[in-house]
């Protein structure tokens, strides 16, 4: 193919300028805690070619903080959500995993421990224990881990949509 006339070239650069205007003015407007954002660049060697180069943006100080916070919280909910499951499964607490998960939640449910009975059914080889400690520990931490992240975002100032 023929290299592109000088209008064209014009109209596929106003027609990029225009796209990464709109892009940056959406990104802003909308507040989007995005890290990259794609441009659209022309190249001016063909006449219908057209590549997407991602432009990186470091995420702020506050934002990292949000992601360790849920990155923390999250592995705790999963460590009591085993915990949960063991227990009303019946797991052997003589098994090595099992006994791990047990000693390693114990701590985070203690403050919990008490504020309901907790029931146990005895089946044919297993005792299975439902332990609303556990639950009411998933709850309360989920909502601490909501409150730092929105303390955070008071912090650093950032509008709430």
């Amino acid at each position: 193919m023929a290299a592109p006339s000088g209008r064209a070239s014009q109209l596929s650069r106003l027609i990029t300028s225009e796209y990464n205007e709109i892009s940056e003015t959406l990104i802003k407007e909308t507040n989007m805690p995005d890290i990259t954002k794609e441009t659209i660049t022309a190249n001016e060697n063909s006449s219908n070619s057209t590549e997407t180069q991602p432009e990186k943006r470091n995420a702020t100080s506050y934002q990292t903080a949000g992601y360790f916070v849920y990155f923390i919280f999250g592995i705790l909910e999963i460590l009591l959500v085993f915990r949960f499951v063991l227990k009303l499964l019946g797991a052997n607490p003589s098994s090595g995993f099992v006994n791990f998960i047990y000693n390693l939640s114990a701590i985070f449910i203690a403050p919990f421990t008490g504020i309901f009975n907790t029931s146990t059914t005895d089946g044919a080889v297993t005792a299975s224990v439902f332990e609303p400690a556990t639950l009411v520990a998933l709850i309360v931490y989920a909502f601490l881990a909501w409150g730092i992240i929105t303390l955070i975002r008071v912090i650093s100032g950032k509008r709430q949509n």
